[in-house]
Formats: C-alpha cells, sequence, structure tokens
C-alpha cells in the first residue's frame, strides 16, 4: 500500500457508484491502519463519505503475458496481477492545522527536495488552497489482497512466466516476476 501509494477511492452510495484517482498516505494508528488523503473540494464525490463504507483500491505490479511464454502451445493470453482492497469509514477533517499537516506529510514524502519551499508558502496562498481541499482519513476496518500470478498453472509455466518478466526493463514487470517467483505453486 505505502509502495503504491496512488490509490482509487470508491463509493457507492445510494448505488450511485463514484471513483477518485488520490495520492494517499499510510500510517499505523491507534486502531490499526488509517489512510489519509484529499481531495479538491469541487468534486462531489466527497459528499458521499458519510453513508457507507468506501474502498480503496491500491494497484501493485501488473503485466500482459503472452500465451509465447508457455511450454503448452494451446494457452491464451492472460494478465497476472498483485491489489489489495482497504475498507473503512471515512472521517473528514475540518481543522486547518490537521489539513496542513496531512499535506506536509505528502509532500515530505513524495518530494522531500520541494519541502523547505512548502514550508515556506505565504499564509495567504495555503489558506486558499487548503480551502479548496478536502482533507479526510479512512479508518481500515478490513483489508482483502487479490493476485493473480498464474497459480493456475505448473511451477515450471511460472518460472517461465517470471523469467520472460524479468528480461524487462520495467521496474513494474520485474517487481511482478519477484513476485510470482514468491509464490511459485509446489508442483
Amino acid at each position: 500500500m505505502r509502495t503504491n501509494s496512488f490509490a482509487l477511492v470508491v463509493t457507492a452510495t445510494g448505488g450511485a457508484p463514484q471513483a477518485s484517482h488520490l495520492p494517499v498516505t499510510v500510517a499505523d494508528g491507534a486502531g490499526g491502519l488509517v489512510i489519509h488523503s484529499h481531495m479538491a473540494k469541487a468534486n462531489p464525490q466527497w459528499q458521499a463519505f458519510f453513508e457507507d463504507e468506501v474502498l480503496v483500491v491500491f494497484s501493485g505490479p501488473h503485466a500482459y503475458v503472452s500465451p509465447r511464454w508457455y511450454e503448452a502451445v494451446e494457452r491464451v493470453p492472460t494478465w497476472n496481477y498483485a491489489a489489495v482492497h482497504a475498507y473503512g469509514k471515512v472521517r473528514v477533517t475540518k481543522d486547518k492545522a490537521v489539513k496542513h499537516a496531512s499535506q506536509r506529510r505528502l509532500v515530505a514524502e513524495l518530494d522531500p527536495e520541494w519541502l523547505p519551499k512548502f514550508d515556506a508558502l505565504g499564509a495567504d496562498y495555503l489558506e486558499r488552497m487548503l480551502d479548496g481541499i478536502v482533507t479526510f482519513d479512512v479508518e481500515v476496518t478490513r483489508l482483502e489482497t487479490r493476485w493473480k500470478l498464474s497459480q493456475n498453472r505448473g511451477r515450471r509455466e511460472q518460472e517461465l512466466i517470471a523469467a520472460e518478466l524479468e528480461k524487462s526493463a520495467d521496474p513494474m514487470l520485474k517487481a511482478l516476476a519477484t513476485l510470482t517467483r514468491k509464490h511459485l505453486t509446489e508442483s
């Protein structure tokens, strides 16, 4: 979750699904994991936070798997992936100091070199920026992992897939290869 911190926040209040792609930070709270984020106040999704549980989807490494990579001739393409689904209740904050601290934490995590400039922003500018966002926490009540690593194939085919993924210069594909090797089937 911390490695793949650009998450999808999903609500379905009243049967109307809404989703926003948002940067998040994940922290250990007193009651468990807490996801910190914000969205533009103009985004109407935040008004749905009060009704039901929200879902925050963290997409991990993923890749197309070619049938050329298998030993068996009769295979079809597939997509291997890893993801985490975090469910929880949202708490919106209006406290400016908490909103500022949340933004500072995000900058510190994603762009620490720029942090001194963030800290030097003018008070009037910062006030306007904070007024334009809704800052919220998701207190995680349940986590589910979702993954497909060709576990329906034998160990040999999983090894072949991992070897092909490792040939790529793409770090995501290399990460998927590592994950595949970590979860090889027994036979």
